[in-house]
């Protein structure tokens, strides 16, 4: 019979519940497997001791300390792995199919601190100005500096109505929110319309699985209104799904291109040469695409695909630079783990994880000029969401500099091939 380290950690936690021994293993375990007994061992009899002399012994049954040693084992690996008991898993699932209830906001570990990689449009959060970059100090007082992405999002979410407060640092300066949680429902693609006669423009919030479908539907209508140049706009999406970023890629592609390869340990699927599939393909439209600190993730996945295979000229900042990959495995009782299996690479092989993208065209903004910007636009695209309050005086003489910047060269390249 082959001892495998599955059946010690059975046996070792048979023995903290009922025994006072341990039995010998039954036939000679192999180094590798001998060394993972003697951890398991250690581990098996620090939860003993916990269980025996820990003064609250409401704290340590054995469902909460197997649970705690997950959590910290993942979270000791990076900040993006992380241990997910059932209802985290559900909240996760629910929010990749493009609703969960919170206040709006995307969040990762840069530096070792929390920072928001991107609050998300009509939703608390970005209603009360918060923007990329901002470092969240506290949440309800809590500090989060010793908190891992599971802590905060179960802190952030919560049923509709309830409050939830937090503090952030914007370069020097502290300031504390007071936000009610709403239903977040999340609507991938925004803002689809033509900009001029030739000229269209979408906005990917996200990358979720409605993204794809959405993309398709919205691309036909601007077509047939004749759009001949396309401003894709992935300014502060926080990214989403690897597949979603795919599909999306994939439009502007010819069939076979590579669209992305992630690297990771081991054979297949952790190394993945992704190319473009799909029926339908635009690649004969010119495009510009927006990115700025706030785009991360699939994001970036999509932006550095079109680039470097020379499909699209990237304008606005550097984008936020998560090159890693998670996958998210099940595990018993609804639980999962998040692992991050592989690091992604751009067509020409560029790692930008903690990198980030370059534009082509630079086209820094402040953080006071974007807010007003997303203001503005919030304003077009929905009008009478804004406070009247908060409106800014000078709002109507705002113009969102990246984005002219980015219809003046396609309008260019189409007056140089003579389709305008």
């Amino acid at each position: 019979m082959k001892t495998t380290p599955a059946l010690l950690l059975a046996t070792l936690l048979a023995c903290v519940v009922g025994c006072h021994s341990i039995p010998p293993p039954p036939s000679v375990v192999p180094a590798s497997e001998d060394e993972a007994y003697k951890q398991i061992r250690i581990l098996t009899k620090t939860m003993l001791l916990i269980r025996q002399n820990y003064v609250d012994e409401n704290k340590v049954s054995y469902s909460n300390l197997v649970s705690s040693a997950l959590k910290g084992m993942l979270q000791s690996l990076d900040p993006f792995s992380q241990y997910l008991e059932p209802a985290a898993y559900r909240e996760l699932k629910e929010e990749t199919q493009g609703k969960f209830g919170g206040i709006g906001i995307q969040l990762g570990f840069k530096d070792n601190v929390l920072t928001v990689i991107a609050p998300m449009e009509d939703t608390p959060a970005f209603r009360a100005g918060i923007l990329s970059g901002d470092k969240i100090i506290e949440i309800n007082t809590n500090k989060t500096e010793r908190m891992d992405m599971r802590d905060v999002v179960s802190r952030l979410r919560g049923n509709p109505g309830t409050i939830v407060t937090i503090k952030i640092l914007r370069g020097a300066d502290f300031k504390t929110h007071t936000l009610t949680r709403e239903e977040i429902k999340i609507s991938s693609i925004k803002g689809s319309r033509m900009l001029d006669p030739s000229i269209g423009y979408i906005r990917i919030t996200e990358f979720s699985d409605p993204t794809g479908p959405a993309l398709q539907e919205a691309l036909e209508k601007l077509m047939s209104k004749g759009m001949k140049g396309l401003v894709l706009d992935l300014r502060n999406n926080p990214g989403g799904l690897l597949t979603s970023s795919i599909q999306v890629s994939e439009k502007f592609l010819p069939r076979g291109t590579l669209i992305v390869s992630t690297r990771g340990r081991g054979a297949s699927p952790r190394q993945l040469q992704a190319t473009a599939g799909g029926a339908v393909h635009y690649t004969d439209i010119p495009l510009a695409v927006l990115i700025n600190g706030g785009s991360a993730s699939a994001a970036e996945i999509v932006s550095g695909a079109l680039h470097d295979n020379k499909r699209a000229i990237l304008v606005g900042e550097t984008s936020f630079g998560k090159g890693s990959v998670q996958n998210v495995m099940p595990v018993e009782d609804g639980s999962a783990a998040r692992i991050t299996t592989a690091r992604y690479y751009t067509p020409s092989g560029q790692c930008i994880h903690e990198k980030g993208i370059e534009p082509d065209i630079a086209v820094p903004v402040s953080p006071e000029e974007w807010q007003k910007i997303l203001m503005k636009r919030a304003d077009l695209e929905n009008p009478g969401t804004l406070d009247p309050k908060n409106k800014p005086a000078d709002l109507d003489t705002i113009t969102d500099r990246q984005l002219d910047r980015a219809v003046y060269l396609l309008k260019g390249i189409l007056i140089f091939q003579g389709k305008k």
